[in-house]
């Protein structure tokens, strides 16, 4: 048999190889990415003052459209689950079954997957934008980490923004769904929030935060990883090149945080 044929012949299973070791390689790189930036939030001293900016544009400036999803979520529930629940006698569950759905799942999910959207991809553009503009190379040339200067204020700042975001989403959500049960619907109020006191555990709050603080690595470590590394990709380059990375930064947290969730929900339960 001859060369050729033989390179057609396992020409499946280098793809295959190829595919494997490019994302071993990929995910080892994010790894150490990763601690790189939790190490630089603490050593040397916090940057407050870049914190507090990121904490701002992160968290403040998306107050409202999550407050928003929350309302409009917790509405839908609460007339899914009315329709639901009354076609066996149990409307009275819906106070209990709107609160965990929404603690539990919806809140942190949504959440993360919100932030990912309108703070995320502005995260992966700007680093992109510095990096093609030799802006991060700058920074090395002065002698200041790029990492702890672009990358831990972000960390940070998503590990503070996530869980309160998470808290506001998860409120509003219940009143959504109170607005929706009790207010259009009649249901008794006494009966929806007494369900909630009865059912929601503090079990069920703690694992919804400890999600939204993997969401805030998760998010946070792959929009940054996407711009820092924006020069490397491929398919693209300058412009094109910051483009793909930030569409790349989106799409991978959205898939990342779904994955999490189920991984998460299944150590938590």
């Amino acid at each position: 048999m001859t060369q050729t044929a033989l390179s057609l012949l396992f020409a499946p299973f280098t793809a295959v190889g190829r595919a494997a070791l490019t994302f071993v390689a990929e995910l080892g790189g994010f790894s150490i990415f990763l601690v790189q930036g939790l190490w630089r939030i603490v050593v040397p001293a916090p940057s407050w003052t870049k914190i507090v900016q990121q904490v701002y544009f992160i968290g403040v400036k998306s107050i409202f459209v999550i407050a928003l999803i929350g309302l409009f979520t917790g509405m839908v529930l609460g007339l899914q689950g009315y329709y639901t629940l009354v076609k066996f006698g149990s409307e009275g569950l819906l106070g209990a079954a709107v609160a965990l759905s929404i603690i539990r799942e919806l809140g942190p999910v949504l959440t993360a997957i919100m932030i990912t959207g309108r703070a995320g991809s502005s995260m992966a553009a700007e680093i992109g934008i510095m990096r093609i503009s030799e802006q991060i190379d700058a920074l090395s040339t002065m002698d200041i980490n790029p990492i702890r200067f672009l990358v831990a204020p972000r960390l940070a700042a998503a590990l503070i923004c996530f869980p309160l975001l998470t808290a506001l989403f998860d409120v509003v959500g219940i009143m959504g769904g109170y607005i929706s049960g009790c207010v259009l619907l009649g249901i008794n109020p006494g009966v929806y929030f007494d369900r909630i006191d009865a059912t929601v555990e503090l079990a069920d709050v703690t694992g919804g935060f400890v999600k939204a603080l993997v969401f805030a690595l998760l998010v946070a470590a792959i929009c940054c990883y996407e711009g820092y590394f924006t020069h490397t990709r491929r398919e693209g380059f300058g412009a094109k090149g910051v483009s793909l990375a930030t569409t790349s930064a989106v799409v991978l947290s959205c898939v990342v945080i779904l994955v999490a969730d189920y991984v998460l929900t299944s150590f938590l339960l």
